[in-house]
């Protein structure tokens, strides 16, 4: 029950068969498709491979008859699970698995430097307790050297290149601090879906590429470039915060591409502690509330809205910026609001080609 509520009714469609004879395609808005009761195939794996860790717990002497199906695995910090780590759950996964692997992750703080999941461990959700509690955390900014950090990938907390991946109830943290490039996560790969994740860093804490990806509910934080990339990207009732000053997005849409980054519903909020420029203290503008602005273009053609969203006033009255020495990416930019609410939602001030969007 515990994990049948922690996925959802939709995410739980997955596991469940089809109604017998004639119906409809499937929809994430209506459930009448699916039978509800029994289970498919893949929710016989994550259900069944329940059943067997509770036996092996409950009666330790079957625990050398009965398998244990890394279909569903379960890492604790301390003896609680099938490993302590996620680099020992990720290793058992199998790869290219047209089912889907659980990694359901205890409480604890997973310190474990770079955390990769490769292009073929596909299919696999990683499912935490609580976004505050269950936290994947790393030190090191793009300068610093870490031994583990795979190649094209340093200043990463954690990098996932496998399509399908899920997570729920997990935190990804870069706490390096504010001097440089230091991210949290990255995903490059197709179909991601995060739900009630905690996402936090300084610059570039989120990069999302290649694919299409979906973020619910989810907080959201940083200072500079905070969320860029070339992915499509849905960002559903999140709480953006910004950690003074600098810019929320950073977009690189290919050309051909229709939609960059979407913000539906969301709150953008700030961080009232105040900011110290670590390689400066005496920078005056150290502690003192600036502006943050939506975004700015990594490269031409970058694409970004924000819809029925929540704006404080901490949001720069111009909307969008120019990046600087790159004055001609504002030609091609598509960057767009609609019906948003709050101080910093106004438009009066907003750079002219910054497009506001009618019902039509």
């Amino acid at each position: 029950m515990d994990f049948y509520e922690k996925m959802g009714r939709v995410p739980m469609q997955e596991l469940s068969p089809l109604k017998a004879g004639p119906t409809t395609a499937p929809s994430s808005e209506d459930s009448t498709t699916f039978d509800g009761t029994h289970l498919n195939a893949e929710g016989s794996v994550a259900v069944g491979a329940m059943v067997a860790a509770e036996l092996r717990r409950v009666v330790p002497e079957l625990a050398n008859s009965i398998r244990a199906d890394r279909r569903f695995i379960i890492v604790s910090p301390d003896a609680g699970g099938d490993f302590k780590t996620l680099h020992e759950a990720i290793a058992a996964i199998p790869d290219n698995s047209a089912l889907r692997t659980f990694v359901h992750v205890k409480p604890g703080i997973y310190d474990e430097g770079q955390i990769l999941l490769p292009a073929s461990k596909k299919n696999v959700t990683f499912d935490g307790e609580d976004p505050v509690r269950t936290v994947l955390r790393y030190h090191f900014n793009v300068q610093e050297s870490e031994p583990s950090a795979a190649r094209g990938f340093t200043g990463t907390g954690v990098v996932i290149l496998a399509d399908n991946f899920h997570a729920s109830g997990i935190g990804f943290e870069n706490v390096s601090g504010n001097h440089g490039q230091a991210l949290a996560l990255r995903i490059d790969a197709d179909r991601a879906v995060l739900k009630n994740c905690r996402i936090t860093g300084w610059q570039d804490t989120l990069m999302i590429n290649k694919g299409r990806m979906y973020f619910k509910e989810c907080f959201i934080s940083g200072r500079v470039d905070f969320i860029y990339g070339s992915a499509t990207a849905v960002f559903d009732e999140c709480e953006i915060m910004s950690r003074n000053r600098g810019h929320i997005t950073a977009a690189n849409t290919p050309q051909n591409q229709p939609y960059g980054f979407v913000f539906l519903n969301c709150r953008l909020t700030w961080d009232p502690a105040p900011w110290v420029n670590i390689n400066n203290p005496n920078d005056p503008g150290s502690s003192k509330p600036d502006k943050a602005d939506l975004g700015r273009p990594w490269r031409d053609y970058a694409c970004v809205a924000f819809v029925r969203c929540q704006m404080g006033d901490h949001i720069n009255p111009l909307g969008f910026v120019t990046w600087v020495g790159a004055e001609q990416r504002n030609q091609t930019v598509r960057y767009s609001e609609y019906k948003n609410t709050g101080p910093g939602a106004s438009t009066e001030g907003r750079n002219k080609w910054v497009r506001q969007l009618t019902d039509e």
